[in-house]
């Protein structure tokens, strides 16, 4: 199948109903939509039925500015649904913002350069200079805005104004070691996503690694999430975890979870741009 094509994916959560599915895909045949990807899953606890269809826009009878409108008109409004419409062959604008800690960085520069992301990269935004060195070298704008208590209202409204005039769709949070205000994060809903260096919830605060350590323990985890105005409380996107025993100093310890870090980062980042996630309330289902 020519996944090069363009195409349109639609998001859908409604209602759980039968007939939803026939519904969708009569639309879309009765419109000359040649279907290439469905996904559904109903929470029988909600009640709710959740859907990630994708299709050919060659040949599809309705322009892509009017597909909302008619999309409403004939199907949503009806099954009272909430959904999200999304174009394939459009690269986002994908903000960078870290701290000290270069791993994450170099491993989304080094996808992003590959061409394994079809992303666009406009800026890196940070609170220390230590990594620009690493933004030079692949000739990416580095905006250094220091935060203290005094100025970070401040900062953050020079990072939104950034931000708003490379028309960024998506903000990483490479760990960048800062907590968002939560005006901030209302400006992107579900479009912040964030690394934390552990299996949520569990050893916080600044040396987990030193915490993880002194308890023993057999495996160590990161999590991927969106960010919300609940410190580490959003959507989960990507979790994992990699085991280690009493042989493993905290070296050894940060090491392997830094290297799990990357790869859960990276995982979380590719559902989001293939547009896998749908969030309902504080949780996600993960199409794949």
């Amino acid at each position: 199948m020519d996944r090069t094509k363009p195409s349109a994916i639609l998001l859908i959560h409604c209602p759980d109903q039968k007939g939803i599915i026939a519904k969708v895909t009569e639309f879309l045949s009765r419109h000359k939509g040649n279907i290439i990807d469905l996904d559904e899953h109903v929470d029988e606890r909600e009640k709710i039925f959740f859907m990630r269809v994708e299709w050919e826009l060659d040949g599809f009878a309705i322009a892509r500015e009017e597909i909302n409108d008619r999309f409403n008109e004939e199907i949503g409004a009806h099954y009272q649904m909430v959904w999200k419409l999304h174009f394939t062959g459009q690269k986002p604008g994908v903000a960078l913002m870290v701290s000290k800690y270069p791993h994450c960085l170099y491993d989304i520069l080094s996808r992003y350069q590959s061409g394994e992301w079809e992303i666009e990269i406009p800026l890196i935004i940070s609170n220390h200079n230590d990594l620009s060195d690493i933004a030079a070298r692949f000739d990416i704008p580095f905006y250094h805005l220091p935060i203290n208590k005094d100025n970070k209202l401040a900062q953050e409204q020079q990072q939104i104004a950034l931000l708003k005039k490379h028309d960024v769709d998506l903000i990483i949070l490479a760990r960048y070691m800062q907590i968002l205000s939560g005006g901030f994060i209302k400006e992107y809903p579900n479009k912040i996503i964030n690394i934390h260096h552990s299996f949520l919830p569990a050893f916080p605060g600044a040396k987990p690694y030193h915490s993880a350590y002194q308890r023993g323990v057999k495996i160590i985890g990161a999590s991927s999430h969106y960010v919300t105005t609940e410190l580490d409380e959003g959507p989960l996107i990507e979790q994992d975890v990699v085991r280690v025993s009493h042989k493993d100093s905290i070296q050894s310890l940060m090491r392997k979870g830094r290297d799990l870090e990357k790869i859960v980062l990276s995982r979380a980042i590719w559902h989001h741009l293939q547009h896998n996630v749908l969030v309902f309330k504080n949780r996600t289902v993960i199409f794949e």
